[in-house]
């Protein structure tokens, strides 16, 4: 273990009280020695110069593979860790063709506006060093760019810097504008491909296909681009990345970078009994006060700590409850530390950058905008308030720190989830777990249909074309629907379609709510419409840099929230009420006395009121509001267990209720376990007279229209995830119930009622049924 790294631990745990014991496990990661390989013989000698003149000497024997396969033409995927240099490997032969062909071009494409314009600062400090380069003028071209820089990357850069939103919506929809750059593009760089999952991933992977399509159109088919991914380490990353495409991919995964020695501890805050959540049960000090807490001792011993919360209110709360315990204890560090997320203004977010990347600022909470590959270096520790989802992500926010090589501090606080819970208590599940294997559905008709009018309206579809994205259902449905019109030479649009701005490729249904200050009308940020009742209802309080709002009103119709400065000393929670009909037969199994199904379902939620809370967590009182129904069209895991067999295992029909939904309450905490989702990414129901045969039943549900494939991956590994599920019920200490293993924050029955053992008899009643290949 390494002996830095165990000091701040020690320092993070002297800050809590005496009689606590936080620390579920500890363990040292050795370090990893280098494997160099010389460079290649066809890379350009002063492009080389220019990397050996940034103390590269030689490159990893993983960048060298994945370079060879780009130079010679093979789509590849680079899938190693963090800080291991993925970035040369298409750097290299990117640069050697435009120093050898001079119409070369290059596509470069993340899901973050940080990660993009960090790798953009290093592309032109390359291609500045080498003269043959000179050209290249590497650029922007994202949301934040001015209407000036949009025109010189169109009409002079070689090099590009976007993210899959402008290629959709700009680049795309004015593919004849581009035509130069289309006819001579040779690299595509799809960097972080991990992020690229679900109801996203599956209009990226449209997306792709369609940028592809015109560059064969442009060039006639004589010089299609190769596409280089980046990737964490995840299960099986050609696969992923075959799917994204279209076409195979060919995959490097053994990384031959050095990696320092990393101490990771897992942490539990105690439980309060002093302080009584819903229905009576204790809660647990919060993850992001623990890990305010943690940063802060840790800045003060002089560690440069990241500290990743999950939510953009947690990480405002974070950072100040940092700066809070600093004023306390090293008030001259107090303005060291702050926060980042996304929602923050274009300027305000480079300079949190540049900031952190100076060591101008010593600690900051930030949500997973800075998870990717943004080259941060010098930090000594990464605290995270919560596991953040999945494994990948797991490892790459604990790789920010110690990335030149250095020891360094990993600790991850549980926050009160049946998923953290079980993690800690069950520590080789994600440290010696293997990577989620990413999860799309590219046919998905919500995400294939939209995508085939964008591609129809770019360039007329072939009937080879729908085949091949095996869209003949949806395209026959789009021109029934008079939105495509069938002609000899293939699918056109309706005259006048104009589809491009009505596709959200990010999932979110609405468009984007404006969050102004009443009185002034500054923009303080933005949130999604299908969020904004939960989060910017009337009443709400929101924080923005450190400063609390409440929430004056919300207007849908004009895409508008107001709200005003004030400090009413409490924080706010939305309560919603669901309901579900099964809507077709789907796929369905059943096993004696319980039958289990991937189904198509509609779900109808409404946000009826929220609690407030006081800092402590104590509940005030509950609010009513008055939002509207939303009614989604998706897929959902359903298991029906007959009321026989739940008596058979012990339950009192008075008990249905309370054990089903305690069930449910921790099977969507795990799902993320087995699909590489986040708990926000799903839902579920439970109900003791179920629509089927008034059987009682248990649904979860992805939060998408046509679902995003993670409901259906929990039905495929329904054992793995519900063993997990009982487990963590189980490993909790709590009496009765509480947010680490069967409440759920969101629920809108208050947690009401729960029955936390018997959710284990239901789960084990069901896997007990399971036949033995599926367990």
């Amino acid at each position: 273990m390494s002996d830095f790294g165990r000091e701040l631990l020690d320092c993070a745990v002297g800050g809590t009280d005496a009689d606590e014991h936080p620390l579920r496990h500890v363990e040292g990661l050795a370090a990893r020695g280098a494997h160099p390989r010389p460079w290649p013989r066809w890379a350009e000698a002063d492009v080389v110069a220019a990397f050996v003149a940034r103390g590269i000497a030689e490159p990893w024997t993983h960048q060298v593979a994945a370079a060879d396969l780009a130079h010679s033409g093979r789509h590849v995927v680079l899938s190693t860790g963090t800080a291991s240099g993925k970035s040369l490997a298409y750097q290299l032969p990117i640069l050697s063709t435009m120093a050898s062909d001079p119409r070369a071009r290059a596509l470069y494409l993340s899901p973050t506006k940080a990660l993009g314009h960090d790798q953009l600062r290093a592309a032109q400090s390359l291609t500045a060093a080498v003269h043959r380069l000179a050209d290249v003028g590497p650029s922007p071209y994202d949301g934040d760019s001015t209407t000036e820089a949009r025109q010189f990357a169109r009409e002079r850069s070689r090099w590009i810097f976007s993210n899959p939103d402008m290629i959709h919506l700009s680049l795309l929809r004015n593919h004849a504008r581009w035509a130069v750059f289309l006819r001579n593009l040779r690299f595509i760089v799809v960097d972080e491909c991990h992020y690229y999952r679900g109801i996203f991933g599956s209009n990226v992977a449209m997306v792709l296909r369609r940028l592809v399509r015109l560059c064969a159109r442009y060039s006639a088919g004589s010089a299609e681009p190769t596409v280089i991914f980046a990737s964490a380490t995840t299960a099986a990353p050609a696969a992923t990345a075959s799917e994204l495409l279209g076409h195979t991919v060919t995959e490097v995964t053994e990384d031959g970078s050095p990696q320092g020695s990393r101490t990771v501890a897992l942490w539990e805050p105690a439980l309060r009994t002093d302080l009584a959540g819903e229905n009576g049960a204790p809660v647990r000090r919060s993850a992001g006060a623990e890990a305010a807490r943690v940063m802060a001792d840790l800045v003060a011993e002089g560690a440069r700590t990241l500290t990743f919360v999950r939510s953009r209110r947690g990480a405002e709360l974070t950072a100040l409850g940092a700066r809070a315990r600093l004023e306390a204890t090293a008030p001259d560090l107090v303005e060291l530390v702050g926060s980042y997320r996304a929602g923050y203004l274009a300027e305000d977010r480079r300079a949190l950058e540049r900031a952190l990347s100076e060591g101008t600022l010593r600690g900051l909470a930030t949500t997973n905008a800075l998870e990717l590959g943004v080259d941060i270096a010098g930090l000594d520790a990464v605290v995270l308030a919560g596991f953040p989802g999945t494994v990948a992500s797991f490892w790459q926010q604990a790789g920010r720190a110690g990335r030149r090589g250095q020891s360094a501090l990993v600790v991850m606080i549980a926050r009160d989830d049946p998923l953290d819970t079980y993690l800690v208590h069950h520590p080789q599940a994600l440290l010696g777990k293997p990577i989620e294997r990413v999860v799309i559905d590219p046919a998905n008709p919500y995400v294939l249909g939209p995508q085939l009018l964008c591609a129809a309206a770019e360039l007329p579809l072939t009937d080879a074309e729908v085949r091949t994205w095996n869209a003949e259902a949806v395209a026959a449905e789009l021109v029934d629907d008079g939105l495509l019109r069938r002609r000899p030479t293939g699918y056109h649009p309706a005259p006048g379609l104009d589809p491009h701005p009505a596709v959200d490729i990010r999932g979110s249904s609405g468009g984007q709510i404006a969050i102004l200050e009443t009185g002034t009308g500054r923009m303080l940020g933005t949130t999604g419409a299908g969020q904004a009742p939960a989060s910017v209802h009337p009443g709400a309080v929101y924080l923005h840099r450190g400063e609390t709002y409440v929430v004056d009103s919300l207007d849908f119709e004009d895409g508008v929230a107001f709200v005003r400065p004030d400090d009413p000393g409490y924080t706010t929670s939305a309560r919603e009420v669901t309901d579900i009909v099964v809507t077709g037969q789907g796929e369905r199994r059943s096993h004696g006395p319980i039958t289990i199904g991937i189904v198509p379902v509609s779900v109808s939620n409404t946000v009826v009121g929220y609690l407030r809370r006081r800092l402590n967590g104590e509940i005030i009182d509950s609010v009513e509001v008055d939002m509207p129904t939303h009614t989604l069209d998706t897929k959902a895991v359903m298991c029906t267990i007959t009321p026989e067999a739940l008596q058979d295992s012990g339950l009192d029909p008075i008990r249905f209720p309370g054990s089903l939904h305690a069930a449910e309450h921790a099977s969507i905490g795990l799902l993320p376990l087995v699909a590489s989702c986040d708990r926000g990414d799903i839902g579920g129901v439970s109900m003791a007279v179920g629509p089927e045969d008034g059987a009682p039943t248990i649904f979860v549900y992805d939060g998408y229209p046509g679902g995003a494939g993670f409901a259906d991956r929990g039905f495929r590994r329904i054992s793995t995830w519900w063993s997990a599920t009982a487990a963590a019920i189980e490993a909790c200490e709590c009496p009765q119930g509480c947010p680490s293993c069967v409440q759920s924050p969101k629920c809108g029955n208050g947690n009401d009622p729960l029955d936390k053992a018997g959710a284990v008899a239901v789960l084990r009643l069901v896997l007990a049924n399971l036949p033995e290949h599926s367990r």
